[in-house]
């Protein structure tokens, strides 16, 4: 009797864990769960101590490059450079230990900064990645062992962009799509499982921005923005359902499109500007353009009715529905913004780490420490996973406890 009931309340035990870690918001993805720098996490810190949030740890062995992370089942998953090569890593987000790590393709070497750009997609027990010089692979997420792999650039006849491949894989259903950039398959997609290609679209050089997905009219489809234009794919075949020029410069498209219902908002910088577009299963109609946000390397996030980003160095708060300014401040310098429980987090390409609210009122201030940053800028995006703020500069991880005590 006594064994049954041990074994009962352990059964509960469990289930709650298991019901705790299934209610638990993720970060699987470059730019959290859907892929717009919002966190469904809640019971944060409202304000931080001069000294910033307490450190929960620090560690070394991320290796060269911009990669951020994306965090699922106690794990976070980057991509970093040593040597010649680069790695697919896994550390243990409870206490930083490096769990694997798997070679994965040559390195990128460039004078604005070496090594992997994107970020891995988690997606059941698989790992995508797509390395900066075209090595896209499928991986077990437990092990990092290779299930298969393709180098994108040669097996399509792209060219690489000039500052690497950048952009994190988008899965959805059986298949992972990819800006591939090939003359004939600039936008493909492969079977997720098998890594069999199903299609191939357009003709456009590969972009620096990860693709979203929209649902329009009942019908799913994938927003990319290529080296010269932001386009929509019907993602069952790749039929092109619309397009749009304007909001490319001939630099470097960077900034994730931001969709909300059936309108999308494309971003980029270099003198540029930005877009609201609305979409229709079989095209999109500007309703409006606007100078007055320009995201660079980082991308805005929506809340409510206000787009907070950066544009060019300021940080910038914009009505979404009109593109009417309603703030700009200089707030912790150029960087890059994700948002949790109504609070924006702050990363500058300086090592500046700020927490503000999210509110058209103005720019309000609660909370700014600096890292330690050495390694030149910090262009590693940040993500808020298991209570922690998750931050990287090159081969160092920092993590931050940012829960109420």
């Amino acid at each position: 009797m006594r064994t049954t009931i041990v074994t009962v309340a352990v059964l509960v035990v469990l289930a709650a864990g298991q019901a705790w870690m299934q209610s638990t918001p993720g970060w699987h993805q470059w730019r959290g769960p859907n892929r717009d720098g919002r966190s469904a996490e809640t019971g944060l810190l409202k304000e931080w101590p001069s000294s910033g949030p307490p450190l929960a740890w620090r560690t070394t062995g991320a290796g060269t490059g911009y990669s951020s992370f994306s965090a699922s089942g106690g794990r976070l998953y980057t991509l970093g450079a040593r040597a010649k090569t680069e790695f697919v890593i896994a550390f243990d987000e409870a206490t930083g230990k490096r769990v694997w790590e798997t070679p994965h393709g040559e390195r990128f070497d460039n004078e604005q900064g070496d090594g992997p750009r994107s970020t891995p997609t988690v997606d059941g027990d698989r790992l995508y990645v797509l390395g900066a010089s075209g090595d896209l692979s499928c991986l077990e997420a437990t092990t990092g062992k290779i299930v298969w792999t393709h180098n994108v650039l040669r097996e399509f006849g792209g060219n690489n962009a000039p500052w690497g491949i950048s952009e994190s894989p988008l899965v959805t259903g059986d298949r992972v799509l990819v800006n591939a950039g090939g003359p004939k398959a600039s936008v493909v997609a492969l079977n997720k499982t098998t890594g069999a290609t199903l299609w191939r679209s357009q003709g456009d050089g590969a972009g620096y921005s990860s693709a979203v997905l929209a649902q329009v009219g009942g019908s799913e489809q994938a927003v990319f923005f290529t080296a010269r234009r932001a386009l929509g794919v019907d993602v069952r075949d790749g039929k092109l359902l619309w397009s749009y020029a304007r909001v490319s410069n001939d630099t470097a498209n960077i900034a994730t499109p931001v969709v909300n219902g059936n309108r999308v908002f494309l971003s980029s910088d270099y003198g540029t500007g930005a877009v609201l577009l609305e979409l229709s299963p079989n095209g999109a109609r500007e309703v409006y353009f606007t100078r007055d946000m320009r995201n660079h390397h980082s991308s805005s996030v929506l809340v409510g009715d206000y787009l907070y980003g950066f544009s060019g160095s300021i940080l910038t708060a914009m009505r979404f529905s009109d593109g009417s300014v309603a703030w700009r401040d200089r707030s912790v310098g150029k960087g890059s913004v994700i948002y949790a429980d109504q609070r924006l987090y702050l990363y500058s390409e300086n090592g500046v780490v700020g927490l503000a609210e999210a509110s058209p009122a103005g720019y309000r201030e609660l909370g700014r420490f600096r890292i330690d940053a050495k390694s030149g800028p910090t262009w590693a995006h940040p993500i808020i996973t298991g209570g922690k703020l998750i931050l990287r500069d090159q081969d160092n991880v920092y993590a931050y406890d940012v829960r109420q005590r």
